[in-house]
């Protein structure tokens, strides 16, 4: 059989998050940095995420990493992160699948107890510590590019629910940050369907009433997600709360959210609330945990922000090779309503 298109991937979940992390089948792509490779693929090159993440091979709770080579002296490799309706420049979830992936399938030499390198990602350098036993990487922590606040208390005019308040910070990605219990849920499970409408209706509000463009890069420039968040409990070194984050174009993210728990990082020191050194322990909607910790202070562009350390875990689940047979009717796959929501819903 004649294949028109063959990519190689591996399966790994962390926190019950499902990525997809590309091993084979894409040479490179024409860029000198992440950021350029990712602008590329998003104007130039987009039948590759329409070919894995739209049905029939894909669906909306998967995100896909392509592995790259980089040009940054520092770093080993790159990655473009894939989700269903655009790319990011940051995602912690998609940065411990991918890490798990190139270790645990010898892409990167695995030392143990510990393996330290760096990846490069659209955001910039990410310095990563996997912690290793009997060939398994058991977690990986990674120092997040910098964190910082937006600002907080910002009001916005949602449509169907009236003013809400709502803080707005950088993590890798732009949050609009929401109290949960301000609207009377408690991020469990059976909340989920309309923690995700409301979620959206509130990303979309916040987006055009809060304007937010990062101030060393002006291309990352709007609110790309809301997280829900709970009531904070003390801990030992710490905090500890639950979280969700709704992921465009309408789902919940299953694992606590790395890019989500910088962003809150930056808020609670904001408000002093979480000092350098002390760590949250960040919980997703289905148990799952990740560790964020407040390592230390920065100036990002005149902003002050803090430099955010996440760990967690995650597990291969499944190797597939994606084909395009040169007949098939839909080598960019297709969307239907049913199952991926639009604006208009």
């Amino acid at each position: 059989m004649r294949f028109q298109r063959m990519i190689n991937v591996v399966g790994v979940h962390t926190g019950g998050e499902l990525n997809e992390v590309i091993t084979g089948g894409v040479l490179d792509v024409p860029g000198a940095t992440m950021f350029d490779k990712m602008t590329y693929l998003r104007t130039q090159g987009d039948d590759l995420r329409q070919f894995l993440l739209n049905e029939p091979r894909g669906r909306i709770s998967q995100c896909v990493n392509l592995v790259l080579p980089s040009a940054h002296p520092e770093a080993i490799a790159g990655f473009v992160i894939i989700e269903s309706e655009y790319y990011v420049p940051m995602s912690g979830s998609n940065t411990i699948c991918t890490v798990t992936a190139l270790l645990e399938t010898g892409m990167i030499p695995m030392r143990e107890p510990v393996t330290r390198f760096s990846l490069e990602a659209p955001a910039g350098l990410v310095p990563i510590t996997a912690e290793c036993r009997d060939g398994k990487c058991r977690s990986v922590t990674f120092d997040n590019v910098p964190a910082f606040v937006f600002g907080l208390d910002q009001t916005v005019d949602v449509p169907g629910l009236g003013k809400l308040v709502v803080d707005v910070a950088y993590g890798g990605m732009i949050y609009a940050l929401v109290d949960a219990t301000e609207l009377g849920f408690q991020i469990v499970p059976k909340e989920a369907r309309a923690l995700v409408e409301l979620g959206e209706r509130i990303k979309r509000a916040a987006a055009q009433q809060c304007p937010a463009v990062h101030s060393e890069n002006p291309e990352i420039n709007t609110i790309n997600q809301t997280l829900f968040y709970g009531p904070l409990i003390d801990v030992p070194g710490g905090k500890r709360s639950r979280n969700t984050v709704v992921v465009s174009p309408g789902r919940l993210d299953r694992s606590p959210c790395g890019t989500g728990t910088s962003a809150r990082l930056a808020v609670l020191h904001a408000r002093g609330m979480l000092s350098v050194g002390e760590s949250l322990v960040h919980q997703s909607i289905i148990g799952s945990e990740y560790i964020g910790t407040i390592a230390g202070t920065v100036d990002v562009g005149g902003m002050p922000g803090i430099r955010p350390t996440i760990t967690g875990s995650a597990w291969i689940t499944a190797f597939h090779q994606y084909v395009l047979d040169p007949t098939d009717p839909f080598p960019t796959g297709y969307l239907l309503p049913d199952s991926w929501p639009t604006p208009a819903d």
